[in-house]
């Protein structure tokens, strides 16, 4: 501001110097004057324009608050400021952690099987009633479930099979794990169909839906199913118990 006002004056003065009227012979001293008055004029200007390219200083802003560097955080000086912050930094994405572990904690969970699932997941069965050559059906997760009290006969006669003479090639004694009980799932290996008991050429079991014939060991003999009858998990748990599942 100083530079523009000290131009304005220069200016103004010259203007009035040559516009009054000289007096004689002093022509030649106002021929020597006005170089130096404009040289002066073009330093001016350009320390002018100097002053207004170069950036000011953080004083010439007029802020007297000195809030930069009263409020600036060093580092060195005050350790404790910097630790505190990355306490801070460091507790807030503990607490995210925490939080998303949580919530995939109860996804998963869930997705687990319920407790009246799981109940149905094995079930018991009394087969003390159940007579020599006889068959009961049962239910488990939903599907029919055959237990045929074999009579010695039938043993006999499953066990001199020979895996030759099968489809799906499997002993009688793999099937069981007590000779005189038989237990299978009762869905057809073909289409699904549920088989009859007791029905067939080979007096096991049936399938009406298209003619496939399962012996007493619950193994296919004829027709177009590819497998034998599937047995479950099961175990004994007491003289007349099956717990299957």
């Amino acid at each position: 501001m100083n530079a523009l006002r000290l131009a304005s004056r220069l200016s103004t003065r010259a203007a009035a110097a040559s516009s009054q009227v000289l007096p004689r012979g002093a022509g030649a001293s106002l021929s020597l004057i006005a170089p130096r008055i404009e040289a002066t004029q073009s330093q001016t200007l350009s320390s002018l324009a100097t002053s207004t390219n170069k950036a000011p200083a953080l004083h010439e802003l007029g802020s007297v608050d000195h809030g930069f560097t009263d409020d600036r955080v060093d580092r060195i000086a005050e350790p404790e400021r910097r630790a505190f912050t990355y306490l801070l930094l460091s507790g807030v994405r503990f607490a995210y952690a925490s939080t998303a572990r949580v919530l995939v904690v109860k996804f998963v969970s869930s997705m687990s099987a319920s407790a009246d699932v799981l109940a149905l997941a094995s079930a018991e069965f009394d087969v003390s009633a159940v007579s020599p050559g006889k068959t009961i059906t049962v239910k488990w997760r939903g599907k029919p479930v055959f237990i045929r009290h074999r009579t010695p006969a039938e043993i006999a006669t499953e066990a001199t099979v020979p895996l030759s003479a099968l489809r799906d090639e499997e002993s009688d004694e793999d099937r069981v794990l007590q000779p005189e009980w038989l237990v299978v799932l009762g869905i057809c290996t073909h289409l699904g169909c549920v088989p009859i008991s007791g029905a067939g050429d080979f007096n096991g079991w049936f399938c009406p839906c298209h003619g496939s014939h399962y012996d007493v060991s619950g193994r296919i003999r004829k027709g177009p199913a590819p497998l034998n009858l599937e047995v479950p998990p099961y175990k004994f748990t007491g003289d007349a118990k099956i717990l299957i599942g």
